[in-house]
């Protein structure tokens, strides 16, 4: 058995700012992907993946009776196949950003839920924010508090514009040009990303006056602009309010940023070449690159692994 694949995503812009009510886009990325599977012999990872999926099964009818009106399951198709030894086949790395937890959660939904939303009907916004709300549920079992976004866009596989918390939308991005100088590409930073004690230092520091100022009139505005330009192909406004993003997180987001990264960070601003930003949570996993010359930027991170996510 093996079921259809769910891609991994990129949030492109709007990470902590949508949970402040600003303005988002995520896109699917279709480098990596999962399916969920039945092996004659599974794999130790197989064995680790199925053990997981049965605790997030205890987790579903607990949800299932708490919330009837959001969502059901077949339940009893889920637990057998679970009893089966089903797991989740995934290439997407975990704790990087680009949505491993989200694509399991798209695959559950998309086999086991009774009445289903489909890709194939007309996506109302009533649809889509009915969907997001029964993902960020299903997925608050591995982060603590999802926004549903992630397993929305591997279900749906298009892009999505968040304007704000109840206000989404399927959306265009600009055509890709393999050609192109312009880039946005990933870069590895080696080490494991945790999103719960992120999102928790970004709730702590909430508190202060002073950072919620700040998320306001820079960050939420920076990240609003960069949305806008993007879906609008203005690159070069693009480039410069990702560079006053770039700068914004480097000052106020230093924790998420793993420490061996702040020079480099700094070296993009100062030199241009590319402007860094957080991907997902950080603290880990990714870091989004963007740069209006592709071979500048590669020559200025040539100790490091970038791989290009979308060209223009």
């Amino acid at each position: 058995m093996k079921g259809p694949l769910f891609y991994s995503k990129i949030l492109l812009f709007g990470e902590y700012g949508i949970i402040k009510d600003s303005k988002g886009l995520s896109i699917p990325y279709n480098f990596y992907n999962g399916a969920l599977k039945v092996d004659e012999n599974p794999s130790e990872e197989a064995i680790k993946s199925n053990a997981s999926l049965r605790r997030f099964v205890t987790y579903l009818e607990q949800l299932q009776k708490d919330q009837p009106e959001l969502v059901t399951f077949n339940l009893d198709a889920l637990k057998t196949d679970v009893e089966r030894g089903m797991y989740f086949d995934s290439s997407i790395p975990q704790g990087y950003g680009v949505g491993s937890s989200g694509a399991l959660v798209a695959a559950i939904y998309d086999k086991y839920a009774n009445d289903k939303i489909t890709v194939l009907e007309n996506l109302t916004r009533e649809k889509l924010l009915q969907l997001k709300t029964i993902f960020s549920q299903m997925e608050s079992f591995f982060h603590g508090k999802s926004s549903g976004l992630d397993p929305l866009n591997s279900y749906l596989s298009i892009p999505i514009l968040i304007n704000s918390k109840d206000n989404i939308e399927a959306t265009g991005i600009p055509s890709q040009s393999a050609t192109g100088k312009g880039a946005v590409f990933l870069l590895d930073s080696g080490i494991v990303g945790e999103t719960a004690p992120m999102v928790n230092i970004f709730m702590e520091n909430l508190k202060e006056e002073g950072f919620r100022k700040m998320l306001k009139s820079q960050f939420i505005k920076y990240t609003d602009a960069c949305v806008e330009n993007f879906l609008g192909g203005d690159m070069k406004s693009l480039f410069a309010n990702t560079k006053q993003l770039s700068k914004v997180v480097l000052n106020h987001f230093k924790p998420m940023i793993p420490e061996q990264f702040h020079g480099v960070w700094q070296q993009g601003i100062d030199t241009n070449d590319y402007y860094l930003k957080l991907c997902g949570s950080g603290g880990g996993g990714y870091i989004l690159g963007f740069t209006e010359d592709l071979e500048k930027a590669k020559q200025s991170l040539k100790d490091y692994k970038l791989e290009v996510v979308y060209q223009f």
